[in-house]
């Protein structure tokens, strides 16, 4: 058995979906679970992290952090994905696509706060996207997320979409990559984060790249990534090498290394399931759908 049939075969028996060895499940990893089996063709085990994510919906439409904790809602964008997903396969149901619409509707109305640029800005902070808790700026991962979600569903094209592409393009730093939210503070210029970065690229698949800084963000991952060994950033800088159609050829062995560290610590569904998605390159059905075509 090789790496990646040992992690989706444990990610398969889990009884639980959390971040945490055996910890309680929770809205991020379990729907990124569920994506990951369904990327491998394991659509009977997805069908319990799905039918968990179904259970947790508020009436609003949102996802909380978990069970105990209904806000903040920003992982109601991985619920979506997964819901998605799961309607090309044996799962299919009518549930999701209510669940989706009302999840979409409650995705729409949100929004972060508007901060008054100023001069030690670096960002324009007028772009609206989504902040990790309402009544909050705007930062790069729960905008990336929210606008996977919506071009997942078919809303692309929506305004607010569009403000998200822009934020994200506007976020990413001249010399590539990005940090979590801002550009530069009194005059001096974040430092990138593989993690944000490789979350941004992901979301921005398929768009232009009028300012060159989306190249500039493969070629800083490019040679960030072989020195990374943080699982969740080596994981999601992959994920957004291939939607960039950027994918390295080190990125079986940099995983399967990955998959040897946690594997000997009693692994999270969390991190199973990163490795899983960044296993499946540019079949990953977090990619949005007109740049897997075009990778196919």
């Amino acid at each position: 058995m090789n790496w990646l049939d040992d992690v989706v075969t444990r990610l398969a028996a889990a009884d639980s979906w959390g971040y945490h060895g055996e910890s309680p499940s929770a809205t991020e990893p379990t729907a990124l679970s569920a994506l990951a089996l369904l990327a491998h063709r394991r659509d009977q085990a997805a069908a319990r992290p799905i039918a968990w994510l179904l259970s947790q919906q508020a009436a609003d439409g949102s996802l909380g952090i978990d069970a105990a904790q209904s806000t903040p809602g920003w992982p109601t964008s991985l619920a979506v994905l997964a819901w998605q997903a799961a309607h090309g396969t044996s799962l299919a149901s009518s549930k999701y696509s209510t669940a989706i619409q009302r999840a979409v509707t409650w995705i729409l109305q949100i929004q972060g706060s508007h901060v008054e640029q100023t001069d030690v800005m670096g960002h324009d902070s007028t772009i609206r996207g989504w902040p990790w808790v309402e009544g909050t700026h705007s930062w790069v991962e729960p905008t990336a997320m929210h606008l996977l979600a919506l071009k997942h569903t078919g809303h692309s094209d929506h305004i607010r979409a569009r403000d998200a592409v822009r934020l994200l393009q506007n976020r990413l730093l001249e010399s590539g990559g990005c940090n979590y939210g801002n550009t530069v503070v009194f005059g001096q210029q974040l430092r990138p984060h593989v993690q944000p970065t490789g979350l941004a690229l992901l979301a921005l698949a398929g768009e232009d790249d009028v300012t060159g800084h989306v190249q500039k963000s493969v070629d800083y991952l490019e040679r960030e990534l072989p020195r990374q060994a943080a699982t969740e950033s080596l994981c999601y800088g992959l994920l957004g090498l291939a939607a960039q159609r950027a994918l390295p050829a080190a990125a079986d062995a940099w995983l399967g290394a990955a998959s040897r560290r946690i594997l000997s610590r009693g692994p999270s569904s969390y991190k199973l399931a990163l490795l899983a998605l960044a296993a499946s390159g540019a079949a990953c059905p977090l990619i949005p759908a007109t740049q897997a075509r075009a990778t196919s």
